[in-house]
């Protein structure tokens, strides 16, 4: 088993491309079913199992209370995985690849409003010390230009045109793609970079420089630090809910959505590689237009 999943992360890292999260995500997955398959009654191997050992999983998975979407993401790991064995020649049949999976919940992304939003970032800029003009500048690229959250973290200085008013993203599966940034987003990266160029001079000449947003000791901010940052600036901002940093991408879709901006257009920015994925927001702003119709037209109302 551990030479199959040393050759299965070398296809992803090379043939597939993938991010070091989805990799991470592959591996523990498969791992898992590896686990099952060492402690189950019928203790087959990878290349021995089954339709119905693939089945058994799942059950094995449905009785750890686990969600619809988990046990789906982890029987897609196992179609990958064996997939990739019959391409090699270990296996000759891809035993999970004919099992059906629960249907899930159709997912309805959260987004603030415009108001909302406004008041998150106006509740950040009040904070006039170096990490608050740090946290506005994040706050105001996140949803200027719809960044997911590794993304934000992962962006170096050289990354931004001010120019050109353009931010240069890598995103999943390594892709790099080319996203607008808004005035306010520009002037507030402006500021937080003025503030902290002594510092990044330093870091510089010690080899360490490049990162954009930075940690109190000079390192690159982690997601975890900036998933912080929203949430304290929600409650400052007295919204009233809590709000996820990826609330403020499906608010930059929404919005844009809303304001008249093609679908196409939102795709590219967005970094999906499928139409379908960005049709979520057309949901949403559907389901918007039917609450104010319900609570505005005379003949809605109950």
């Amino acid at each position: 088993m551990k030479e199959l999943l040393a050759a299965f992360r070398t296809f992803l890292d090379v043939q597939r491309n993938v991010s070091e999260h989805t990799r991470k995500a592959y591996l523990t997955d498969i791992e898992e079913y590896g686990e099952f398959l060492r402690n189950s009654s019928a203790q087959k191997s990878v290349a021995d199992a089954d339709t119905d050992t693939v089945r058994s999983y799942m059950a094995f998975l449905h009785g750890r209370k686990l969600k619809k979407s988990s046990i789906n993401r982890k029987i897609s790991s196992l179609r990958a995985f064996y997939r990739f064995l019959v391409r090699e020649g270990t296996v000759r049949n891809n035993p999970a690849q004919d099992v059906q999976t629960p249907k899930t919940e159709k997912y309805m992304p959260t987004f603030l409003s415009v108001d909302e939003a406004f008041d998150l970032l106006e509740a950040s800029g009040s904070d006039p010390s170096l990490s608050g003009l740090r946290n506005l500048a994040m706050l105001e690229l996140f949803y200027s230009s719809g960044l997911r959250l590794a993304e934000l973290a992962g962006l170096d200085e050289d990354d931004v045109n001010f120019s050109a008013a353009l931010v240069k993203v890598r995103g999943k599966g390594k892709k790099e793609r080319i996203v607008p940034v808004g005035k306010r987003a520009l002037e507030a990266l402006k500021r937080y970079l003025s503030a902290t160029e002594d510092t990044r001079r330093k870091l510089f000449r010690e080899g360490m420089g490049g990162a954009l947003f930075l940690n109190e000791r000079g390192g690159r901010i982690t997601t975890r630090s900036i998933a912080r940052i929203v949430d304290t600036a929600t409650v400052k901002s007295g919204i009233g809910r809590k709000i996820s940093p990826h609330a403020l991408r499906h608010s930059f879709a929404t919005h844009l959505l809303a304001a008249g901006a093609d679908l196409r257009s939102i795709q590219e920015m967005l970094g999906h590689e499928s139409l379908s994925t960005t049709q979520k927001y057309t949901a949403v702003n559907i389901n918007r237009l039917m609450e104010v119709y319900d609570k505005a037209h005379p003949r809605a109302k109950k």
